[in-house]
């Protein structure tokens, strides 16, 4: 974990928590928030958006990128995911894939369960590479066809 990752770790946890409340779940009831860390350490949160379509639904995790891209930010260097749930929740796959179109392979990705402040191992410490094995990212558009 890098000396940034490590100086906002709790405050990035605090941050998803906080970004959780303000999830829109009235139909799942699954509230999601994510806290996304950039290269010059701002905090951009993102909490679960669902839809009455479902396919309109939007994670916490895209809702974070969504924001971060659209206010100009193209680095992150960290990612924190909690639930309401007592154990650790990896991003979906969609999401995931989302994740890789901006980040580095070995960015941490911090998965908070609920209760994580009272447990030893209520955080569980992965990386987009652990979470995304084999992936396709921009890099593969650019080699050879032949």
């Amino acid at each position: 974990m890098t000396d940034i990752v490590a100086s906002n770790r709790d405050r990035l946890l605090q941050a998803a928590v906080e970004a959780k409340t303000f999830a829109y779940v009235p139909y799942s009831k699954f509230r999601v928030g994510a806290a996304l860390l950039t290269e010059d350490g701002e905090i951009i949160k993102g909490a679960n958006i669902e839809n009455a379509s479902y396919g309109g639904t939007i994670c916490a995790e895209r809702t974070a990128f969504v924001k971060a891209v659209s206010e100009g930010h193209r680095k992150f260097v960290a990612l924190a995911v909690t639930t309401d749930v007592a154990s650790p929740i990896a991003p979906c796959g969609m999401c995931r894939q989302v994740i890789r179109e901006f980040c580095p392979l070995d960015m941490p990705i911090l998965l908070a369960a609920s209760s994580y402040l009272e447990k030893e191992d209520g955080v569980r410490e992965s990386t987009l590479e652990e979470l995304l094995p084999f992936s396709f990212g921009p890099e593969d558009l650019e080699r050879d066809r032949g």
